[in-house]
């Protein structure tokens, strides 16, 4: 019950609101209700703070770059520039601004820091600096920009002797080009592959094989992706593991009859037989079947194939190649032939002109 209805009660019952409860209703206020224009410019105080710390880290950037600069100079008692104190104060300023959302400002000290530690001759650390400007241009959506320092990062890591930090970095940079420029990221995931390869580590080069290939299939570039398809077939029957070795053969088989290629498709499977396990296999019906109903220009059976779990479920782009997939002549299905009709006295109905008599010059 509010306080001005206890009072009221009390003064009707002739009762001082001094008893029991009465202090606490005459001196119990209601706390004030906060406005929405109250909420919203209790917002504007952290809008500020915000700001004050950017500016606070801008200038703490500042500052770094001018230590920087102060390492770099020569006098009458330093004849060389300390390059190494000079890359560390270019780093923190780097992080500085990039804590401050300055990307551009971030990335012109990752590129000072950079050449300081080649000016020092340590390429694996100018190598980090020009991979961390490398995003900061990825912040500021410059991509293609992005991706040239990011090579120029994995060339010298190469340089530098650590081929699994270049091959990280050149697949990053893929990731970072593949939905903008997919022939740039299908020729830097096959970069990637080839140090992979160097390595011989080989299950590492084989996925990222398969990533250019499924790029090349997208791009319908599909004799680039059959020379990528069979790499990592061949990969794969190296370490023996031949299930997958079944699955690049179907998507060879896809890729090879969307070429118009039958002779290629058919090389393929008949190649595969050498790999343990697959004649016989599901993989291998499946492919007979495909391979008989397109020589045939049986669109039927032809879908009937590639509507099968077995296609379906492939990677999504090799199951789109199996949906889409057309026999040439426009798939008409060949029809049976009738059997002939009897005469109503019994007597077979006689051959039409059309029919040609298989004995009709005789028997020689």
């Amino acid at each position: 019950m509010a306080p001005a209805q206890l009072l009221g009660r009390f003064a009707a019952l002739g009762l001082s609101p001094a008893g029991p409860g009465g202090a606490a209703a005459a001196q119990y206020q209601p706390p004030p209700r906060r406005s929405h224009a109250h909420s919203a410019g209790s917002r504007f105080p952290r809008q500020g703070r915000a700001a004050e710390m950017a500016a606070q880290k801008i200038n703490e950037g500042l500052e770094h770059l001018a230590k920087a600069e102060k390492y770099l100079k020569t006098g009458f008692l330093k004849w060389k520039p300390d390059y190494d104190s000079a890359a560390s104060e270019y780093g923190k300023a780097a992080v500085a601004f990039k804590n401050a959302k300055q990307f551009e400002q971030a990335k012109d000290a990752c590129l000072r820091e950079a050449v300081a530690h080649e000016n020092n001759r340590a390429l694996f650390h100018a190598a980090k600096a020009y991979e961390q400007a490398g995003m900061m241009l990825k912040e500021m959506q410059k991509l293609p920009e992005a991706v040239q320092l990011i090579e120029k990062a994995s060339m010298m890591y190469l340089e530098n002797g650590t081929p699994d930090t270049a091959a990280m970095a050149l697949e990053r940079a893929g990731k970072l080009i593949e939905n903008v420029d997919p022939e740039k990221a299908v020729q830097l995931y096959q970069q990637t592959a080839n140090v992979f390869e160097n390595e011989e580590r080989l299950r590492q080069a084989v996925e990222l094989l398969g990533k250019a290939s499924r790029l090349l299939v997208r791009g319908r570039r599909f004799d680039e992706a059959a020379l990528s398809i069979q790499k990592e077939k061949n990969i794969y029957k190296e370490i023996e593991n031949y299930p997958t070795c079944y699955k690049k053969t179907i998507a060879q088989v896809l890729v090879h009859l969307h070429r118009n290629d039958y002779v290629a498709a058919e090389r393929c499977v008949r190649e595969s037989y050498s790999i343990p396990g697959f004649n016989g296999s599901e993989d291998c019906t499946a492919l007979e079947q495909l391979l008989e109903g397109y020589d045939q220009q049986d669109q039927d059976q032809v879908s009937e194939v590639c509507n099968s779990p077995l296609f379906k479920y492939m990677d999504n782009d090799y199951a789109k190649l199996g949906l889409s997939l057309l026999v040439p002549g426009g798939g008409v299905k060949k029809k049976a032939a009738a059997p002939p009709q009897a005469t109503p006295e019994g007597h077979a109905a006689p051959a039409t002109e059309d029919e040609e008599d298989e004995y009709a010059g005789g028997l020689c």
